[in-house]
């Protein structure tokens, strides 16, 4: 295993030492501390956070599902390396999925949670206006957050957050795919349009068009 800095874990009242273990070990996925094949051993992980290895085989289990370990059993256990495709097909699979909870989300939002989304198409619109890469994707990824709380669906809520580590380590390097500022900016504000008047299936459509996917229709945007 690479030479990481893991400090004991402290215990969280009411919160389960696979969950810190977990979420310990996916950030340091993330950041690259822990790189593609990386060993990951369950005794030497148990005795750097100061747990017993029970949590930490809980937590491996978890990555394993997620695809962001590999185990070949009695061989090793270790970082993996992303799928070539993992990016493109993570794009088309969020993208999809934020139409989804558009249609869902913005029926169901709460006036609160709708002005949150309106706020949040507001910044993707400064972001693309200024052509600013790193913004758009924050906020991009703000406001798919917010249209899947607010489906209120626990089922949809449960499997994203679940699957977030895996979603985050896929989608990094991500780049807007529209190059054209004005068309894209369009685009966004038509987004816009289409929250204000809740209507999931007008957002789910422009979402297409901002990823250059077919839509739901079986128009293709391209």
């Amino acid at each position: 295993m690479a030479d990481t800095d893991f400090v004991p874990l402290t215990p969280r009242e009411g919160a389960a030492l696979g969950d810190d273990v977990y979420a310990v070990l996916g950030e340091a996925i993330l950041r690259g501390t822990l790189r593609p094949g990386d060993r990951l051993r369950d005794v030497e992980l148990a005795s750097r956070l100061g747990v017993s290895r029970t949590p930490v085989r809980e937590a491996l289990q978890r990555l394993e599902r997620l695809g962001l370990i590999e185990v070949a059993a009695n061989k090793y256990t270790r970082v993996s390396e992303p799928h070539p495709d993992a990016y493109a097909h993570t794009t088309e699979f969020m993208t999809y999925v934020a139409g989804d909870a558009a249609i869902l989300g913005l029926s169901r939002a709460t006036e609160e949670e709708h002005a949150d989304l309106v706020d949040a198409v507001d910044a993707l619109i400064d972001c693309s206006e200024r052509d600013d890469g790193l913004g758009i994707l924050g906020g991009t990824t703000a406001f798919y957050q917010l249209l899947i709380r607010a489906t209120a669906n626990r089922v949809f809520i449960t499997i994203m957050r679940e699957a977030g580590l895996a979603l985050q380590r896929n989608l990094q390097g991500w780049t807007q795919p529209e190059e054209d500022v004005e068309l894209r900016t369009t685009r966004y504000r038509r987004l816009r349009e289409a929250v204000v008047a809740r209507d999931g299936h007008a957002a789910e459509r422009i979402l297409m068009e901002l990823n250059h996917l077919p839509s739901p229709c079986g128009d293709d945007p391209r």
